[in-house]
Parts: C-alpha cells; sequence; structure tokens
C-alpha cells in the first residue's frame, strides 16, 4: 500500500466493517493487507431454554486487498487465496448454516475489462446437500480514480456497505 488515498480508502471500509466483524490488520493471511470474520452463533428454543430445538452458526470471512492497477493474474490469485482460505476454515455440522467468504478489492485504477473478470467470479460449496450449511463468495472491485464498482451477483450485498463511504464517488455499477 504506497498510495495514501488506497490506504485511507481501506481505513474508511474497514471502519464500516468494525461493528461486526473482528478485524486483524496485524497478521491477515497473505497477500492482503487486512482481513475480517463475522462469527454468530444462535439458538431457538421452544418455550424454556432446557427445550432447545436449533443452534445456528454463521460466519464470514473477509479479505481485503489494495493496488495501484487490478490486473487479470492479480485477480485470479487473490480468488483463488481468499476462497481456499476461508474454505479451511469451514466446520460444516448440523448446526452450521452457511461460511461465506468474501474479497474486497481496492484499486486506485481498474479498466472496464476487469470489471468484466470481477462480475463474472463465483464460488459454492454445500454440505452435505446443504442439510450441514453452504458457502457463498462474494467479490466486489473498487477504481478510486474513475469511481467504477463491479462485483458478482453474491457481492451486491456489499455495495451497500461501500456506497456509505463518505469520500467514494462510485458510479458504474454495471453487475449483472
Amino acid at each position: 500500500m504506497e498510495n495514501t488515498q488506497l490506504s485511507e480508502a481501506l481505513d474508511q471500509v474497514l471502519e464500516a466493517y468494525k461493528r461486526y466483524y473482528t478485524i486483524n490488520r496485524e497478521t491477515p493471511t497473505a497477500p492482503f493487507d487486512a482481513e475480517a470474520v463475522f462469527d454468530m452463533h444462535g439458538e431457538q428454543y421452544f418455550l424454556i431454554k432446557s427445550a432447545k430445538l436449533t443452534d445456528i452458526d454463521s460466519r464470514e470471512y473477509a479479505y481485503f486487498k489494495t493496488t495501484q492497477e487490478l490486473t487479470q493474474e492479480d485477480l485470479d490469485n487473490w480468488d483463488k487465496i481468499a476462497w481456499e482460505s476461508g474454505m479451511a476454515k469451514v466446520q460444516p455440522s448440523s448446526s452450521h448454516r452457511n461460511t461465506d467468504v468474501a474479497l474486497v478489492i481496492i484499486a486506485e485504477h481498474m479498466s472496464p475489462e476487469m470489471a468484466k473478470a470481477v462480475r463474472k467470479k463465483k464460488h459454492y460449496q454445500s454440505y452435505a446437500l446443504g442439510l450441514k450449511g453452504w458457502s457463498n463468495y462474494r467479490v466486489i472491485a473498487i477504481g478510486l480514480s474513475d469511481g467504477n464498482i463491479a462485483y458478482n451477483r453474491q457481492g451486491e450485498s456489499l455495495k451497500k456497505t461501500l456506497r456509505n463511504i463518505k469520500s467514494f464517488s462510485l458510479k458504474g455499477e454495471k453487475s449483472k
């Protein structure tokens, strides 16, 4: 992260995640600049706590990367590392609902071709035909210099989080 604009943008994105996620900037998975973990455990009862119906575990592992220019080689590499790193942490069980993986890329410049490549990234995994949960993959990339934003189908939900960051003047929302 050489550019102060990239560093400031990453700080603002992490600030948006801070409320619900545990942020790790000290020792993130290489080559990422930061990572965040969301971990939720819920239980449902029938009238009293001793009559427990279900346990529900939901997790998300988010990886953050800044770069001057997004290239196909970098995108493919970061996509693979993020997915594999997240999948290594999955613990399917009867209480496992989902473990999702997210990749957030903040680039100084992102070409239209790279925006198309981001939209094509997808991964999905179900465990025991969905009885032990599933994993979705979200990716979103932001080009700061031109305000372009690109995301895959699952990544549309990330757009809402990033839209609220004031210093981003995002425009292009060609996600589909």
